[in-house]
């Protein structure tokens, strides 16, 4: 098992609020988040963003995986996701993301890559945590 944390504290209203999040790397360290930088062009980042990251670079891990063990080395693989927020009811929902990569592997038919790309954009975990068992552990503090 692998266990990765990361920690968020939100102080205010929903909309009027701000908050922070830090993960166990320390490559994010109270970093800001808002209301505004998710439905607006507020400053900071939001979940969306920090999801189309993770799936970006969990594909791009998964293929470059996937292509070692065909005996193929890639030089450069360039993957942007985004992350496709939509009005759901009363909330909103995330209803596509959309990955774009430009590859750069020496040796590789177009056959394969597709292939290739194709099982690793189904079998990243980011792609697959949407079926994820979710849990929640709530406590009440002063």
């Amino acid at each position: 098992m692998i266990k990765r944390e990361a920690q968020a504290v939100w102080k205010g209203g929903g909309k009027t609020g701000q908050g922070e999040l830090t993960t166990q790397s320390g490559v994010l360290r109270n970093t800001a988040y808002s209301f505004t930088g998710r439905f607006e062009n507020g400053t900071g980042t939001n979940p969306e963003e920090l999801v189309g990251a993770a799936h970006a670079g969990c594909f791009s891990m998964a293929l470059a995986v996937q292509l070692e063990a065909a005996g193929l080395k890639p030089q450069e693989l360039r993957t942007s996701a985004a992350v496709i927020m939509e009005k759901q009811g009363a909330g909103w929902g995330v209803t596509e993301v959309r990955l774009t990569l430009q590859a750069r592997i020496p040796g590789v038919s177009e056959s394969q890559f597709l292939e290739l790309a194709n099982q690793a954009k189904g079998g990243c975990p980011i792609s697959r945590l949407l079926n994820a068992k979710i849990t929640l552990d709530a406590k009440l503090v002063q």
